[in-house]
């Protein structure tokens, strides 16, 4: 996500994550598996596979990696079994924080995540226990330069279905539906306007700032977090102070 966006740390992402292709490459696969179980293996007619393997290219994962998950998500080749799932709890000063995860093995994630939540200064939480703090939306970024004409793409996102367009001093950001993401990001692309990134996501309703100690701990926790090779996306209503 943009550094310039206003939810620049609410999916907590590292930019060590670009070094670690291996642990990337292992993230992106069991999306696709997923994508392809759900929808089908053809990219034109699911929009989801086509998201990934999107987000796949953009990472320079390999076109063989790519086609050897969509094979195993539609049973050509052997695979996990894999499910989608939430977990939820809080770090360090109370922050809310919302994982989405992929695992063969829902204890054994359990026990891994609640370990690390424990290890610094935070829990695993019981499920709906944060999750009320944040709305699914639909999340596209364009990045302002010479050539972008603001007033026209808040415009033609808003005749699109927008919820809401926000002009940032370096950015637009697009918040929609999650039913009307597709039809927001076609018409934003039909028209040659660059998205910097596009994605469903959970935005916090509100947001908790925290400084010294708790930031810090608060930033190990999210890092651990991202680090683990179930976790898919994490999500946080936490701001730091700094």
């Amino acid at each position: 996500m943009s550094g310039h966006s206003k939810w620049a740390n609410i999916k907590h992402k590292k930019a060590k994550m670009d070094a670690q292709k291996g642990k990337l490459y292992t993230k992106l696969s069991k999306m696709i598996i997923v994508a392809v179980r759900e929808g089908g293996p053809d990219p034109e007619a699911n929009p989801r596979l086509r998201d990934v393997i999107e987000k796949a290219k953009e990472a320079n994962m390999p076109n063989e990696n790519i086609i050897r998950a969509i094979k195993r998500g539609s049973g050509e080749l052997g695979g996990e079994n894999l499910e989608e799932a939430l977990y939820e709890g809080y770090g360090p000063g109370g922050a809310a924080i919302l994982l989405e995860v992929m695992t063969d093995n829902r204890n054994r994630t359990a026990a891994e995540l609640r370990h690390i939540f424990d290890k610094h200064g935070g829990n695993l939480g019981e499920a709906g226990c944060v999750a009320w703090m944040f709305e699914k939306k639909g999340l596209l970024i364009v990045e302002k330069n010479e050539g972008i004409n603001a007033e026209e793409i808040i415009m033609l996102a808003i005749e699109a279905g927008a919820d809401d367009v926000e002009e940032q001093e370096d950015s637009i950001e697009i918040i929609t539906s999650p039913e009307q993401f597709e039809s927001v990001k076609n018409a934003l692309r039909e028209n040659n306007v660059k998205l910097s990134s596009a994605e469903i996501t959970y935005l916090p309703k509100t947001t908790l700032t925290l400084s010294g100690k708790d930031s810090e701990m608060m930033e190990k926790l999210l890092e651990a977090l991202d680090d683990h090779d179930d976790v898919q996306n994490v999500y946080t209503n936490y701001e730091s102070a700094n």
